[in-house]
């Protein structure tokens, strides 16, 4: 069974910066993606960055220079780093994985961008 577990939310001020962990467990084999996503309220769950099966990656046009994602292969953890952030990036962030055992999702760890 495969876990992922997101940390590093919290409250931060515009123009802030804060660093999203996610780390994955459990029988994890043939990686196709994994990536960030943000569900605000009352919005659908949208992508923010990932990475794709040939590694390069890809990111919300919103979110273009502001965050990075990268990874940790051998202890299969992926982070976003998130600056200069806005009242518009405040959304529960989730970690994504799609594996050979099939199409996974954390939790979900909430940022909030606020005075």
């Amino acid at each position: 069974q495969v876990q992922l577990v997101e940390s590093g939310g919290g409250l931060v001020q515009p123009g802030g910066s804060l660093r999203l962990s996610c780390a994955a467990s459990g029988s994890i084999f043939s990686i196709y993606t994994m990536g960030w996503y943000r569900q605000a309220p009352g919005k659908q769950r949208d992508l923010v960055a990932r990475f794709t099966t040939d590694g390069s990656t890809v990111y919300a046009d919103s979110v273009k220079g502001r965050f990075t994602i990268s990874r940790d292969n051998a202890k299969n953890k992926v982070y976003l780093q998130m600056n200069s952030l806005k009242p518009e990036d405040t959304a529960v962030y989730y970690c994504r994985l799609v594996a050979g055992t099939g199409d996974h999702w954390g939790q979900g760890t909430q940022v909030t961008v606020s005075l």
